[in-house]
């Protein structure tokens, strides 16, 4: 086994592109001697040149004293062959995702390197397993996937393939904490654990746009505003670029054999071969010039007929809250047993859309709104009609809610609004990850938190809004639409109806 922690460790890295100086950077900085090697002449030295300039910054911003820059960028050895990494005692991958061009550089490497050589593959998409596969002693080929910045994001998949032997993932684990990362520890699978457990906030939003629910800008603002994202799905997708996205969805979907779960959107595809690529192309969901969207006005609320307001909700404490809303804004609540012939009845859902949550409550649809209450009243307030709803009992409903100057969404008929739907989304296949023993649960909501930037972890946000609840959303969208994707994963089903944590692991 490689001692991962020596003061003496030389890390040989073949690749010398973004993620290579990044992971270069970090190994230098931990007193790791680096021997930088890439197949165009010239690039290695410019890498360490790069690093290099990197470091001096760091000083600049007196985040580095000047000896520690000077000591890192000493250990940066740019080297001008292959053959020049024996003698490493850890070889780490940075190239092309391409299989057949990793697996020919593996079988080069093990006729470099000593028998106890732990080679590492950086790779986002490709079988660990299948990369090893070409190799002589597959057993000491392991994952170790970076997410990019490097030196920015500081969690690293540590991926154990079929062969793959124990030592490796434990040396990885070390190597990566002594490089300041947060090692989680993947089986090797589809996506990993940020790639897999990211499919449910993308493809429910294309869900919900493809099915005319709301529009993009509506559904970035619930999930920005209400659910606390950074960014909403299509600012990301127009940041990160259709290019890039789609082909992940697709293969994802594809690797997972057509999972439901993971199902991609024909939307992708049509403004993929349409050149609508995003920020990359100065035109995606949004407009963007200088490298910055324009923005999409906020509507403005009308000014809707103050009318008596008849409440009713899902979820224990959700009424009263309802209610405190109308009290405040000055109107009058119907307090009788069933609304007035003129009253607005607004109601608050959990997983129902409102025209069947109406008809169970023998309401009139003309006069009914919904309310999303998932996240509380405070945050941006996401208003939903039947499709009979009148314009005035609407209007009405959206200058109650706007009142207090909270932002308000109108979205069409839906089971389980916007954020209900993705969270219950997000939530479900992060507990499929944990079911399928993919990570640990601790792993799964780390890797997110720290690789995707979630405000939570998905399984602890799953406690926070409530397993329970999730799974009734679930169940309802399930039951009214047929469409097994939202099928709940038996880890969910079972936390919920025990009453105990989604990050309660097995015993």
């Amino acid at each position: 086994m490689v001692d991962v922690q020596a003061p003496s460790l030389t890390l040989g890295l073949v690749g010398t592109g973004v993620m290579g100086r990044g992971i270069a950077q970090l190994a230098a900085q931990a007193g790791i001697t680096v021997r930088l090697f890439d197949a165009r002449p010239q690039a290695a030295e410019e890498a360490r040149a790069s690093v290099a300039s990197t470091l001096e910054m760091l000083v600049t911003k007196g985040r580095l004293s000047p000896e520690e820059a000077r000591a890192a960028t000493a250990r940066l050895e740019p080297v001008p062959y292959e053959a020049s990494l024996a003698g490493c005692d850890v070889v780490v991958e940075a190239i092309v995702e391409d299989l057949g061009v990793k697996q020919a550089l593996f079988t080069r490497l093990e006729g470099i390197v000593g028998p106890e050589c732990l080679l590492a593959t950086n790779t986002s998409s490709l079988s660990v397993t299948a990369i090893a596969s070409v190799c002589e002693r597959p057993g000491r080929v392991g994952g170790f996937h970076f997410f990019n910045p490097v030196p920015l994001m500081k969690v690293v998949e540590v991926i154990e393939g079929a062969r793959t032997e124990p030592w490796v993932g434990e040396a990885l684990v070390l190597l990566a904490r002594r490089l300041g990362h947060r090692p989680v520890r993947a089986a090797d699978t589809p996506g990993f654990i940020v790639n897999h457990a990211g499919r449910g906030f993308g493809t429910e939003a294309l869900r919900i746009l493809q099915e005319g629910v709301a529009s993009f800008e509506v559904i970035d603002r619930v999930l920005r505003d209400a659910a606390g994202f950074r960014m909403g799905p299509f600012e990301l997708l127009d940041l990160t670029g259709l290019d890039v996205s789609h082909p992940v969805m697709e293969s994802v979907y594809e690797q997972f054999y057509q999972e439901p779960r993971f199902r991609p959107s024909y939307v992708l595809r049509q403004r993929l071969t349409a050149g609508l690529l995003g920020r990359k192309s100065g035109q995606g969901f949004y407009s963007h010039e200088g490298g910055r969207p324009h923005s999409v006005p906020e509507p403005a609320l009308p000014k809707g007929e103050q009318r008596p307001v008849w409440v009713a909700a899902d979820e224990p404490g959700w009424r009263e809250a309802l209610l405190a809303v109308v009290r405040a804004a000055g109107w009058f609540p119907d307090d009788g047993e069933h609304p007035a012939p003129e009253s607005l009845c607004l109601l608050a859902p959990l997983g129902r859309d409102a025209t069947t949550t109406a008809l169970a409550l023998e309401l009139d649809p003309e006069r009914t709104v919904a309310v999303d209450l998932l996240f509380g009243p405070e945050r941006r307030r996401t208003v939903m009609t039947t499709p009979v709803t009148r314009p005035a009992f609407l209007d009405s409903a959206l200058a109650l809610l706007g009142a207090d100057g909270t932002l308000v969404a109108r979205i069409h008929d839906s089971t389980g609004f916007v954020a209900q739907r993705v969270l219950a989304t997000v939530v479900n296949i992060a507990c499929d990850i944990a079911q399928q023993r993919i990570a640990s649960p601790e792993d799964i909501d780390a890797a997110v938190t720290l690789g995707l930037g979630y405000p939570l972890g998905p399984l602890a946000w799953g406690d926070a809004l409530g397993p329970r609840r999730v799974l009734k959303v679930l169940d309802a969208i399930h039951a009214a639409s047929g469409d097994p994707r939202y099928r709940a994963s038996p880890w969910l089903s079972r936390r919920a109806r025990l009453g105990v944590s989604l990050l309660t692991p097995e015993r």
